[in-house]
């Protein structure tokens, strides 16, 4: 038997934790605990989903316990992880059963994979990454650690994209190309050109913007 402990307790939280559900399906023997949050009444006026333990600083990790991070911001994914790391905390993936996974394809630990994905061959997925539902991800892609994939996301062939990026929703990513470590990439943007580190882009094509 092991516990779940999604961290964080608010809307992403609560999708995540209907995703545990889907998954448990494949796997009866993982429980869902309930979650860590520092909003204690997060979840007031919702109903059916379990408790919030106490905060991620407060919480101390017990021997049955898996992790996953329920947080849509990459900053606060890796500081709130990292905390539990550090306690000794273990991460899982979880990962909706309708997705579709190519062979050769290899998907690191703490990962949030959401309904619908088509992932397909020789993919690399990093640690802690978030794949939200529906999108696509051809042949020979790379996603690094603590990326964020936003739903609907399409990565073409031999794409890349680095560490701490954020992907939002309706993405196109074309063949080949890559998106630096820390660069976000805006709602809808066709990436026709690589995308430096530390920048944001956004439009068709997509172009670097301030924000």
């Amino acid at each position: 038997m092991k516990n779940l402990i999604i961290i964080g307790a608010r809307g992403f939280g609560r999708e995540v934790y209907n995703l545990y559900l889907d998954c448990r399906r494949n796997d009866p023997e993982l429980v869902c605990k309930g979650f860590l949050d520092d909003k204690a009444d997060a979840l007031d006026g919702y109903e059916g989903y379990p408790q919030i333990i106490s905060s991620v600083e407060d919480y101390e990790v017990q021997d049955d316990d898996v992790f996953v991070c329920a947080l849509g911001d990459i900053r606060y994914k890796k500081q709130y992880v990292e905390k539990i790391l550090a306690k000794g905390g273990e991460f899982i993936s979880l990962i909706h059963p309708d997705v579709q996974i190519g062979m050769n394809t290899m998907i690191g630990k703490g990962c949030i994979i959401r309904t619908a994905c088509s992932i397909s061959c020789d993919i690399t997925i990093g640690d802690y990454v978030t794949i939200m539902g529906y999108s696509v991800l051809g042949h020979d892609c790379k996603v690094r650690d603590w990326s964020h994939l936003g739903a609907y996301s399409f990565l073409g062939g031999f794409s890349e994209v680095g560490e701490m990026v954020t992907l939002h929703p309706g993405v196109r990513l074309l063949p080949h190309k890559k998106v630096g470590d820390n660069s976000i990439v805006g709602a809808g943007s066709v990436v026709l050109r690589n995308v430096k580190p530390g920048i944001t882009v956004f439009g068709v094509p997509a172009k670097k913007i301030e924000y």
